[in-house]
Order: C-alpha cells, then sequence, then structure tokens
C-alpha cells in the first residue's frame, strides 16, 4: 500500500490466537465484535469482508465505520483474521515432535489488530501519518 491518510510505512498491531476444541468461525466474529464494541460503543458499526492470508481459512478483514477521515463517515480496515490453517496445527506438532495439536480435534481463530487504525478512530485523527511526524503540540495529547 502507498503511503497516504490511512496507510503507513509502519504499522503496529496487537495479536490474538485462541485455540480449543470445537472453535468456530461465530466464535471468531462475536468475540472481535465483542472486543471493539467495548472499545469503541455499542453502536460501532463493524462487518467483516471475506480476504486472503496463508495462515487461515476462510479469512476476513474486519472494517469499523469512522468518522475520523476525512469527507465524512468511511469504513476503515481494523483487523485482520481467519480461522487457524490446519497445516498451522501439523507444522506446530511437527516443531514440537508430538502430536498434541491434533487438527481432526482442535480449531482456533488469529487475529491482527491495528493499533495506529485503532487510535484514528477513538482520537478522531483524520491523517495516519501525525503519528510519525514528531509534532509535539499533537503527540502532548497522549501523554
Amino acid at each position: 500500500d502507498e503511503v497516504d491518510a490511512t496507510h503507513s510505512a509502519q504499522f503496529h498491531q496487537i495479536e490474538g490466537l485462541y485455540v480449543d476444541d470445537n472453535v468456530t468461525v461465530g466464535d471468531l466474529k462475536g468475540t472481535l465484535e465483542f472486543f471493539l464494541r467495548e472499545l469503541l460503543g455499542a453502536d460501532a458499526e463493524i462487518r467483516f469482508r471475506p480476504h486472503f492470508f496463508p495462515f487461515t481459512e476462510p479469512s476476513f478483514e474486519v472494517d469499523v465505520k469512522s468518522k475520523a477521515l476525512k469527507g465524512g463517515e468511511k469504513w476503515l480496515e481494523l483487523a485482520g483474521c481467519g480461522m487457524v490453517h490446519p497445516a498451522v496445527f501439523e507444522e506446530v506438532n511437527h516443531s514440537r515432535g508430538d502430536e498434541a495439536y491434533d487438527p481432526e480435534k482442535y480449531s482456533g481463530f488469529a487475529f491482527g489488530l491495528g493499533m495506529d487504525r485503532l487510535a484514528m478512530i477513538l482520537f478522531d485523527i483524520p491523517d495516519i501519518r501525525l503519528f510519525a511526524q514528531n509534532d509535539l503540540r499533537f503527540l502532548r495529547q497522549f501523554a
């Protein structure tokens, strides 16, 4: 992606992984919707769009409607997520030298949530590049 108001050359993200018996896409979506609504408010508009990530299947991008962007309300991609691909469990077993995570028994989900974009939404910041400009007038509001 080219650097613009919503894309930076570097990004910061928080990642999550949940593995258990019978984890479903419903668990993934419900967990992320709950988490995001706790952060952004109960009326936050959230959508999941199909996407491709090599370690998850199915995979989604998660968008949140934001008023912070120039031009009014727009959808902003906030996270990538998906169900952990069975091949990942097989590789974990191989590296451990056991069968602790049998992909026939275990499933799970993973996500990566963009912290810079989350801050944009929470603090009505119209341009992600402001974080890297070292303008103390801007940065002091977060100290």
